[in-house]
């Protein structure tokens, strides 16, 4: 090759190598907020009006939630986010006092309600874009312990404003300290939980290295089966493994509640003929006013309450199909009079790849919608937070 030609190959091959560098760097700086932005969104079309009379007693309520994302995702938990529907400043304007924050390891590719295999993963890339730790590239274990990190770093950086609760002392602890706190410096705290159970890589001793990073509620599956249980979207279908029997023990043992939230209905009917201890639904629907994969029938529903839990009510088409605050509140309204007044909540699923008609700071409307469904002030305080924070206060660990 002459000279001339060889330096010209050089040339371009740098040229080459320096545009895949600029395309590199645009994808970290860029890929995953664009990534969310299409994801989580908010269609504020959706939403309604807020009287005078329910932001003031909206104002007045103790508000938990028990499902978020926000953790998957490259923003920091206490700054206002311009995407997505959660943050620490977007939780305070929307009065909410407890958010559960779920890790998320794992999705398979093409994900869908109806059927879905473990072969592939989303969240391997999104962990690349997002300058994730070399270990969670790999290993499920080590993405759920970096997400649990990212919500211990931001409550120690928060001077108060975030509390993380491991036990039923801390929740009174914060719960006295929101009350002596004005009303524009009231802190919030976070509870930690885990969607799935494949972060445990098929070892049960794993529930213990998750309890000791602060985790206090598992979800057994997502969507995909795995070495626990069946999922409502998976292939199987199936009910509780030899190992899914022994983790349930070990985290009622160790005091973590245990969600069912996304199994199948037979891993539900499994977990319910063994549980000691009140079992949950994070997030999620109800067949009678959503027919859904995972949307729960009244039986379920009835069988859920009698173990003393409580089922979260979402916002987003899958769990009550018709967008908006009315279409949440039929499903609460319909879940309390199956379920009782004491096993009904609210399951957000933000930051959860949903579409929702407010987020976090738009909490409001679901009262508006609960007082024009006709529930009472008092009942609404039970479903809007109460029944969450009697739940954690029986079950945390002492």
């Amino acid at each position: 090759m002459p000279p001339s030609t060889a330096r010209r190959v050089r040339v371009v091959s740098l040229s080459v190598l320096a545009l895949l560098a600029i395309v590199a760097v645009a994808a970290l700086a860029i890929g995953p907020g664009q990534v969310e932005r299409g994801m989580n969104r908010v269609d504020a079309s959706r939403a309604g009006p807020v009287s005078d009379a329910a932001r003031r007693l909206h104002d007045s309520l103790l508000v938990a939630d028990l499902h978020s994302d926000l953790l998957l995702w490259h923003r920091d938990p206490l700054a206002r986010g311009t995407r997505g529907h959660t943050d620490v400043p977007r939780l305070a304007d929307g009065n909410v006092a407890l958010q559960v924050f779920s890790t998320v390891t794992k999705t398979p590719r093409g994900i869908n309600y109806e059927r879905n295999t473990a072969e592939t993963d989303n969240i391997t890339l999104l962990a690349l874009l997002q300058r994730w730790p070399s270990p969670t590239w790999r290993s499920l274990r080590a993405r759920a312990l970096y997400q649990a990190s990212r919500l211990r770093d931001a409550a120690a950086r928060s001077h108060g404003r975030l509390t993380l609760v491991r036990s039923a002392a801390d929740l009174d602890a914060f719960i006295a300290a929101r009350a002596a706190a004005p009303a524009n410096a009231r802190p919030v705290a976070a509870l930690l939980a885990s969607e799935g159970l494949h972060p445990l890589e098929g070892d049960a001793r794993n529930v213990d290295t998750l309890y000791a990073a602060g985790f206090r509620m598992l979800g057994l599956t997502h969507f995909f089966d795995n070495e626990v249980a069946g999922s409502a979207h998976g292939v199987s279908r199936g009910g509780l493994t030899p190992l899914g029997r022994d983790v349930i023990r070990r985290m009622e043992a160790l005091g973590i509640l245990v969600d069912v939230a996304h199994a199948s209905p037979q891993a539900i009917d499994d977990v319910l003929a063994m549980a000691t201890r009140p079992v949950v639904v994070s997030h999620g629907g109800v067949q009678a006013t959503c027919p859904g994969p995972r949307n729960l029938t009244d039986d379920q529903l009835r069988r859920i309450a009698a173990t003393g839990g409580v089922i979260g009510i979402g916002y987003w088409d899958g769990a009550v199909c018709a967008i908006g605050p009315a279409s949440t509140a039929r499903a609460i309204v319909h879940a309390v009079r199956v379920a009782g007044l004491a096993h009904v909540a609210l399951g957000s699923d933000f930051d959860g790849a949903t579409t929702t008609p407010f987020d976090a700071a738009g909490l409001a409307q679901v009262t508006q919608a609960l007082l024009d469904a006709g529930m009472t002030p008092a009942d609404i305080a039970q479903v809007m937070g109460g029944n969450v924070l009697r739940l954690l206060r029986a079950t945390l660990p002492r």
